[in-house]
């Protein structure tokens, strides 16, 4: 080998094809920074401790000094064991997180637990110097805060960068106060996006391995830019230390919540009026879709955008303003980014095919309960029980007798389940007596045999499954049952 490069190369060619070999082995095992101490020293400023502080409550009443006569050899006793155990002056309960400045005027981001029922809220620079703060706005459905501090000067502020460029595997760095001890920096990678941790209905977190601690909670996840993609919210832990798994809030959530917060002071999110459910495979097969993806629609709040756009029960929501429904978590998070008022466009399927309608969004009021339609039903009709066995359970007709039976509001519709095969396919999904079947194969059922008659329809069809609209104490649901052979 050496004779060849010697005869064909000349031997400065193959140094240096031996050098580019050497440097690009180097880089390949330093993918990992040399340091971080620039990017800490250039971000650590920006980043803030938070302390606040609350009235702690009393519990009960203060005694009062009993009445003696004048003179009573009891009365001086009595009032100086009182003065001894007389509660104090209310304590104040403090605790600690961290933030960081967007705004070099006084713009502070951290949690909204953080400052959550807080009656003073001070923040500390990386310089030791406090500033009180006020409270501009929160969020507590994405546990974000905002607060204003007024500086004698500018204050250093960091940018806030685009969360959805992160990648799986790239490295961060999150900075904080944790266990009060100031700021600390801690780096890691990026280990899962968009996490469910079941916090809230946007859940759509950043997972880390970077260190987290109690008290790091507000304080900001950065790229190697140096921009904030993150905002440090929760850690899994059995015993309340970091065991390398973090969440932060991405900032392409943060974002758009930050400037409402600034401009109103409030969340403003964009509302359908739907109740919806997971479409599940058997849900998916009942309903004739190739596969289990959308936002399946329970039932429709009335007079809502959903109910004027022509939406019903049943329908599975495909997409919403062009943007994919790849299931069904997915639905809130898009309709609340969507802008109010706006008039959009929403793929179904219903009646096995795909439709579209348009609807007007509006805006969602965090008080508004959902009014469901009032209505007589008839109290008529015999006590008429049938067994439908491909299902494992038995019906009856809703009357003044099932209804007190089951203790059944009035205004409910439908046929009441009497009772269900422990070993059957609706036990497998968790129905039980006293639920009622609104619907059969998306059909309104009034009756038994009405429910015998769509269940048997399905099965001669070769459908294996047959979608049910049951309400129960939870409200309505779609269950698809498996038919069974008997």
């Amino acid at each position: 080998m050496t004779r060849y490069f010697n005869n064909r190369f000349p031997i400065y060619i193959v140094a240096i094809l031996l050098a580019l070999v050497f440097i690009a082995s180097s880089a390949m095992a330093r993918s990992a920074p040399e340091s971080f101490a620039d990017l800490a020293e250039k971000l650590l400023p920006a980043v803030v401790n938070i302390s606040t502080s609350a009235a702690a409550k009393k519990s009960g009443k203060t005694p009062e000094l009993p009445q003696f006569p004048p003179g009573s050899p009891f009365e001086d006793f009595f009032r100086d064991f009182f003065d001894r155990n007389r509660p104090q002056q209310q304590r104040k309960s403090t605790s600690l997180g961290s933030g960081f400045i967007i705004n070099k005027k006084g713009i502070v981001i951290t949690n909204n637990h953080v400052i959550q029922d807080a009656d003073e809220i001070t923040v500390i620079l990386q310089n030791n110097e406090t500033l009180k703060a006020e409270i501009i706005g929160r969020d507590p459905k994405t546990d974000i805060a905002v607060l204003r501090v007024k500086p004698k000067g500018d204050l250093p502020a960091v940018s806030m960068g685009d969360s959805d460029k992160i990648r799986v595997g790239d490295w961060v760095v999150a900075i904080g106060n944790p266990f009060g001890l100031g700021g600390s920096v801690t780096a890691g990678i990026v280990s899962a996006r968009g996490r469910n941790i079941n916090s809230g209905p946007y859940d759509d977190f950043i997972q880390t391995d970077a260190s987290i601690n109690r008290g790091n909670s507000g304080g900001p996840l950065f790229n190697m830019a140096g921009e904030v993609i993150g905002i440090n919210t929760a850690i899994f832990s059995p015993s309340g230390g970091s065991i390398g798994i973090g969440f932060s809030i991405p900032s392409k959530i943060a974002n758009g919540i930050i400037g409402q917060l600034i401009k109103f002071g409030k969340t403003r999110r964009g509302w359908l009026g739907v109740r919806i459910q997971k479409v599940t495979d058997e849900i998916a097969e009942s309903l004739g879709l190739e596969k289990a993806e959308g936002a399946l629609v329970a039932s429709v709040t009335e007079n809502s955008p959903a109910a004027k756009g022509g939406i019903k029960a049943g329908d599975v929501i495909l997409k919403f303003n062009n943007r994919d429904v790849k299931e069904m978590r997915s639905l809130p998070k898009i309709v609340a980014e969507t802008e109010i008022d706006k008039n959009v466009d929403v793929e179904i399927w219903r009646d096995g095919k795909k439709g579209t309608t348009q609807v007007s969004v509006g805006e969602l009021d965090e008080e508004l309960v959902a009014k469901t339609s009032s209505g007589e039903t008839g109290e008529g009709g015999k006590d008429e029980e049938l067994k439908v066995t491909t299902l494992g359970l038995s019906v009856g007709q809703l009357n003044t007798s099932t209804r007190k039976r089951f203790n059944l509001k009035k205004k409910t519709k439908g046929v009441v389940i009497v009772s269900v095969d422990k070993d059957g396919a609706a036990a497998e999904k968790g129905i039980k007596a006293g639920d009622v079947i609104v619907e059969v194969s998306q059909n309104e059922v009034t009756s038994p045999k009405e429910v015998q008659k769509r269940v048997a329809d399905a099965k001669s069809s070769g459908r294996k499954s047959v979608l049910l609209l049951i309400e129960g104490q939870a409200g309505l649901r779609f269950v698809a049952l498996r038919l069974t052979k008997k």
